[in-house]
């Protein structure tokens, strides 16, 4: 799909919007966008059957075309294919040829009823609000209209699956870009997950997401894994998110890609009511909301997910950090975005909880992020890399941290919203490879510090900055590209020149004031 159209689409979804609240309408529009795709797939399967069946050299082939034409609504034909069978009052022609009817939002419910007793994993899940929204008259009508205009069927190459994925990522980030901070707080800005997973390299194993938002951590591992040649069904998916209609969304989100998930029996706070206890996961990618001060620290003071000291009730930040260790296999690797305030915080004993982290020696990567990568905050943000065993791979990196300065990465797509461009994440992520020598990096090239970006460091230099994991105080200054001066050097270069040219500042102002003086000017 076009930028183009992407754009058309949501101007024209935006207009159509009306008084409603972005945070209620995303879910209108994501839940029609769900429905024609199904619609879509379901349509493309049925043409592949029925040429299947009209072929006398394919397995398939049915000679009667009566027997053609009652095959076709077979739903085994369609779920052999990992195809959702959708009824025929739930079809996109049915909803589109009803439109302009005004019960059609109570019709849409009645659909999504529908596909939920034809579809068991999706029962309670999908998001039935239509026949109660609060959309002008005629305003849905228009709506189904216009994204009939998205075809998702099998062209140059992409299937209806990508094309989906494209638009479902296109408005999620349109639309936590207009919610601000309420919208963003679920919605992870694509490069940045593709940051976490590339890092990480999820091949095989168990994945989990703590606080999974709209699902965009496992789409993008889903991508990392057919990238490599490998089958989505080589990781199992688990996921927590306390939000009732995030937590359907992301449940439709995976559904529709055909992937099996587990994302507990119910929307649950992830500290008082974890849905998955006894998880101990291979990976962890997460983007926990920053700062939080309500997560009610006070009633967990002796869990046991606090190995490393107690978090403070007032900031969430070494609470997620520990939760998410607590669920990490014996070799399982964590990426967690955090608030840069993380990485050098004293205050109601985050420091001593990061020190015990430190010592501990499950602080793996840390990572400083350019500003403006978030729709939803100017707040700076770090990405934390944890590891349960540091010796696995070609380099035992034990009593070793690495810390990349990626402030002057990336580059601005708007005027407010920096993005990291792939061979932005190839330097992040080859550089975490080769530091570990696990073979995953593009070149056979082996790791050396690079000043100003990237550095390894003994714990106990880190001990001697007091547990501060700021990068920019261990990577030092980045070289200088037009000649081999020293940094030091130059420094004093530069200062003696600038007290050189005060002076003849200085000089200079005597003279204008003399001037002034003789010309009868009060000075």
């Amino acid at each position: 799909m076009n930028q183009d159209l992407k754009k058309t689409l949501w101007a024209a979804a935006d207009k159509l919007r009306s008084s409603m609240d972005a945070a209620e309408y995303k879910h209108i529009v994501l839940g029609l966008i769900f429905l024609k795709y199904i619609s879509d797939a379901f349509d493309e399967r049925r043409d592949e059957l029925e040429a299947a069946f009209a072929d006398e050299a394919h397995d398939l082939h049915l000679p009667d075309a009566a027997d053609n034409v009652e095959a076709l609504e077979e739903r085994d034909y369609y779920t052999m294919a990992n195809v959702f069978w959708v009824p025929a009052a739930a079809r996109w022609e049915a909803i589109r040829a009803n439109a302009k009817q005004a019960d059609i939002g109570t019709r849409i419910d009645q659909a999504l009823d529908a596909i939920e007793a034809d579809n068991p994993r999706l029962k309670g899940i999908l998001d039935k609000r239509f026949g109660r929204a609060q959309l002008e008259p005629g305003k849905l009508g228009e709506l189904i209209d216009l994204i009939s205009t998205i075809g998702f069927t099998s062209s140059e190459g992409h299937h209806a699956k990508d094309l989906l994925g494209e638009v479902y990522e296109y408005f999620l980030g349109q639309f936590a870009s207009a919610e601000g901070k309420k919208g963003g707080q679920f919605y992870t800005p694509a490069s940045v997950v593709k940051v976490l997973v590339e890092v990480l390299a999820p091949h095989k194993g168990k994945v989990y997401d703590p606080c999974c938002g709209s699902g965009g951590m496992f789409v993008q591992s889903e991508k990392f894994i057919e990238s490599h040649g490998g089958k989505f069904g080589d990781i199992s998916i688990y996921g927590q998110e306390a939000n009732p209609t995030t937590w359907r969304l992301v449940a439709m989100n995976l559904a529709i890609r055909g992937m099996d998930f587990n994302l507990g029996k119910e929307p649950a706070d992830t500290f008082h009511r974890d849905q998955h206890p006894d998880l101990r996961a291979d990976y962890v990618l997460a983007n926990p909301p920053f700062n939080i001060s309500d997560w009610g620290g006070d009633r967990l003071l002796d869990d046991k997910r606090w190995t490393h000291g107690t978090p403070p009730a007032g900031n969430a930040n070494y609470a997620w950090l520990q939760h998410i260790l607590h669920h990490l296999g014996p070799r399982g690797t964590a990426g967690i975005v955090l608030a840069n305030g993380s990485m050098s915080s004293n205050q109601n004993n985050e420091g001593a909880i990061r020190k015990a982290m430190v010592e501990g020696d499950v602080v793996e990567v840390m990572v400083a992020l350019p500003p403006q990568l978030f729709f939803n905050t100017q707040i700076p943000a770090c990405l934390w890399f944890l590891a349960k065993d540091k010796s696995k791979g070609g380099r035992d990196r034990r009593g070793e941290m690495l810390f990349i300065d990626a402030r002057k990465l990336g580059r601005m797509e708007t005027r407010v919203n920096r993005v990291f461009d792939d061979d932005d994440v190839d330097r992040i992520a080859g550089t975490v490879h080769r530091w570990r020598g696990d073979g995953e990096a593009d070149t056979g090239e082996a790791y050396a510090d690079v000043p100003g970006f990237c550095r390894t460091v003994k714990l106990a230099e880190i001990s001697e900055h007091g547990h501060v994991l700021t990068p920019g105080r261990y990577v030092g200054a980045e070289e200088a590209n037009d000649d081999d001066e020293a940094f030091n050097d130059k420094m004093e270069r530069l200062t003696a020149q600038l007290a050189e040219q005060m002076a003849k500042g200085a000089e200079l102002d005597a003279v204008i004031r003399d001037r002034l003086g003789v010309m009868g000017y009060g000075v």
